[in-house]
């Protein structure tokens, strides 16, 4: 048994899928229009693997000789948020997307969230963009002590409280009521946003967020975790599967702590599957429309690569992938539906090949169950086109 490592660049898609418009999204291409927007994007390890063959992105090119297989994937589950998407690469395709809130949280799941969670009350539930509704109701929060709920385009219960205000664990007790309370609603996840600051132009969130998502139907972590296969999740990602079918959490502090971390867990880690969101390229500059930190990220990520691969041993298997699309040159600040890029590097092959337009995320599902000798739940593995 080997390593095999799928690391999640969170909202990094790769152009529009065909049903684009039908989200409002025609147009959306993270990478390309991100690297437009500033100029070009040097990536030059991402180059050589061939993530400039998958979409054309201005600074990083098309290599004449890949070292790695690329190609992206489609997503057929309905939605283009994190729970969807992520629950797909395992082997889960929605038929029927989440249920949304474009008009804020019904005035009887707040009430039964009330008497669930016993928070004191609340403030805005409306849709909002996470960073503008501290500006606009932070200090009132403070003054008060009830906490700031908010959604967006995806079904999500967001619950912000100042650390200084409210303790964390009061905080992650009302998102647990929140999320018991939601099932029944179709709601997908509640997430926590701690805070800190004392004045609008000075809040700031921190990385005490915690998830809380619906727990999944079986997918393809559970079959490994019956094969007796360990899966490490780093990052957001056993919030995302309700820690179903991970046997080890890892916490992260941003995505250069991620990534630090990915590099020393394959120091030590004899065989299995580890599994790596980097959540900053979405949180930090996806929703904010920040394409020179998008950018910043990306590089960030190109940089630790080397590193990274040089833990590889013959046989492991490196797989650079997306969840979603969050373009951010386009109006709004929610995520957009587009296909997601697909980088799969081993030391077991000194060149690349082409795995095309994939039909569905859960080919990547399909590949690590391959891997490790695991039926796979749906999908197509691409495991021999890659050692």
């Amino acid at each position: 048994m080997g390593r095999f490592v799928v690391v999640v660049i969170d909202s990094c898609g790769a152009g529009e899928l065909p049903d684009a418009a039908a989200y409002g999204d025609a147009g959306s291409n993270t990478l390309a229009n991100c690297a437009r927007r500033v100029g070009g994007l040097e990536l030059p390890n991402l180059q050589t693997w061939g993530l400039g063959n998958i979409t054309e992105i201005t600074g990083c090119g098309a290599a004449d000789k890949p070292r790695a297989g690329h190609g992206r994937m489609s997503e057929q589950s309905q939605g283009k948020d994190t729970t969807t998407g992520h629950w797909e690469m395992m082997g889960i395709v929605l038929q029927k997307g989440f249920t949304t809130f474009p008009h804020g949280f019904p005035p009887e799941l707040m009430q039964e969230w009330l008497e669930e969670s016993g928070a004191p009350g609340w403030l805005g539930n409306k849709t909002a963009s996470g960073t503008v509704i501290l500006d606009e109701l932070g200090e009132e929060h403070l003054r008060t002590g009830l906490p700031i709920v908010y959604t967006s385009a995806d079904s999500v219960f967001q619950i912000a409280a100042n650390e200084a205000r409210v303790p964390l664990q009061t905080l992650y007790k009302w998102c647990d009521a929140a999320r018991t309370v939601g099932k029944p609603y179709g709601l997908a996840r509640v997430i926590a946003r701690p805070f800190v600051g004392e004045r609008k132009g000075a809040f700031e969130r921190t990385y005490n967020r915690r998830d809380f998502s619906q727990p999944p139907p079986r997918t393809t972590l559970d079959v490994l975790a019956g094969r007796g296969v360990k899966t490490i999740g780093v990052g957001k990602i056993p919030d995302i599967y309700d820690n179903h079918g991970i046997a080890q959490s890892i916490h992260t502090e941003g995505n250069a702590d991620g990534l630090r971390k990915t590099e020393e867990l394959l120091r030590d880690m004899r065989d299995g599957f580890l599994f790596v969101n980097l959540v900053d390229t979405d949180m930090l500059y996806g929703h904010r429309r920040d394409p020179v930190g998008y950018a910043r990220a990306l590089r960030e990520i190109d940089a630790a690569l080397p590193g990274i691969a040089r833990t590889l041993r013959d046989g492991d298997v490196l797989v650079l992938t997306a969840d979603h699309g969050n373009d951010p040159t386009f109006p709004g600040s929610d995520h957009t539906r587009e296909y997601v890029p697909l980088v799969a590097w081993s030391p077991s092959r000194s060149n690349g090949a082409d795995l095309g337009v994939r039909d569905s995320f859960c080919d990547l599902g399909a590949t690590v169950a391959d891997y490790f000798g695991a039926p796979a739940l749906r999908g197509k593995s691409f495991l021999g086109a890659v050692l």
